[in-house]
């Protein structure tokens, strides 16, 4: 019985880890910001990329947005003022992956390899050959140490093939 306070202590820790924890990584989420913008909140916020409008840090599309929702919740209910929100940006990054980037579509647990192609080429990015060129760019920020932000962005322009 004395070790029963131990115990509810630990099981609150892990609860509160858990609900505080991101389903993407943070070093990968941080690599996905860098690659889409720098890790910076856009000014202006959108721009047009491949038909559509990409908004905020990690340049979210609407339809992605709308997606992220059905597993990241209301998320703030407007998608350019979600995106304005970095607290909500990651929030529906994590929303969409939780979506898409899960054992039973990859066939696999999910790495920092499958989400950057999911977020960048849509739900089956994962398995895109057009994608592979956007992960190089968030795997080069990966393993860039203390210098994260050196990924060549000019690149991004050749590589760039958001679909979702």
């Amino acid at each position: 019985m004395t070790n029963a306070p131990i115990t509810l202590f630990a099981a609150l820790l892990g609860c509160l880890a858990a609900v505080n924890a991101g389903y993407v990584p943070d070093d990968c989420m941080h690599c996905i910001c860098v690659v889409e913008t720098g890790c910076h909140m856009p000014d202006p916020l959108c721009h047009m990329d491949v038909g559509s409008l990409s908004c905020g840090p990690f340049q979210m599309k609407r339809n992605y947005w709308l997606d992220a929702r059905l597993k990241g919740g209301p998320l703030m209910n407007d998608w350019q003022t979600c995106a304005a929100s970095w607290t909500c940006s990651e929030q529906a990054v994590n929303g969409y992956m939780e979506r898409y980037a899960v054992l039973s579509r990859l066939g696999h647990s999910p790495t920092c390899e499958d989400f950057s192609r999911i977020h960048n080429g849509g739900p089956n990015g994962f398995k895109s050959p057009a994608t592979l060129g956007y992960w190089a760019l968030v795997k080069k920020c990966l393993t860039g140490g203390p210098e994260l932000n050196k990924v060549d962005l000019g690149q991004l322009a050749k590589n760039h093939t958001k679909l979702g």
